[in-house]
Parts: C-alpha cells; structure tokens; sequence
C-alpha cells in the first residue's frame, strides 16, 4: 500500500483527500503546513507527497525546495487553488501541478501514474 502525505492548511481539504484516497486503498497522512511536511517525511518515508503552495509557517514553495534538497526520490505533486504559480520557476521542480477541486479525479489520475511509475523503477 502506497504511503501519501497530503499537506495543507485547511482542515476540510485534509480531512476529503483522506477520506477519498483511503478509498483507493492508499494509506494518508496528513500534515497542517510546511514544517510537519518535513517532519512526517522523517518519520514515515512517504512514497509521494501533495503539497498546498499557500500556507502559514512554511508555504508549498519553500517547503518543496527543503524536500528536493533532502529527499530527491520522492515526488511531489502540487495541488493549489492558484493556478498561477505555474509559472513560478520552482514549481516545475514538482512531478506534477494540479489546481485543486472537490472531484479528485484529475489528483487521482496523477498519483496512481507517478507511484506506478515509482514502483516500475529499480
């Protein structure tokens, strides 16, 4: 089973992406903003993690940068109400981008394809 965290600041989008992906058989974890991101990533090695842009304490950007920094092999996806950070250099060092929805089918589509593609590697 498949580890994902899912970081973001508001507690009704943690709580549906947890309930929606523990439907497809992944196990979740959550995590409020930035710095618990990092910290989860110590603790429990998550296989991928979908990452908020806009939070408190430590936003997606920076925190996406420490994770690259320190973790290269796990991928991130972001997944932000603003679609206008696509253009921000940094992002594209995220395995994909999605804008944020209440149907996760296009998040959905996009974590099975990198963790199939993880496990396919070597």
């Amino acid at each position: 089973m498949a580890k994902i965290l899912v970081v973001d600041d508001e507690e009704h989008i943690r709580f549906l992406y947890k309930q929606e992906l523990t439907e497809e058989g992944y196990e979740v974890t959550l995590a409020a903003n930035g710095k618990e991101c990092l910290e989860i990533i110590d603790a429990k090695n998550p296989d991928l993690v979908v990452l908020d842009v806009r939070m408190p304490v430590m936003d997606g950007i920076e925190t996406l940068g420490r994770i690259i920094n320190k973790r290269k092999d796990i991928p991130v996806i972001l997944n932000t109400a603003y679609s206008s950070y696509k253009d921000d250099f940094m992002t594209w060092a995220a395995e994909a981008y999605v804008v944020k929805s209440y149907d996760l089918s296009e998040l959905k589509i996009k974590i099975k394809e990198i963790i199939s593609r993880k496990k396919g590697s070597p």
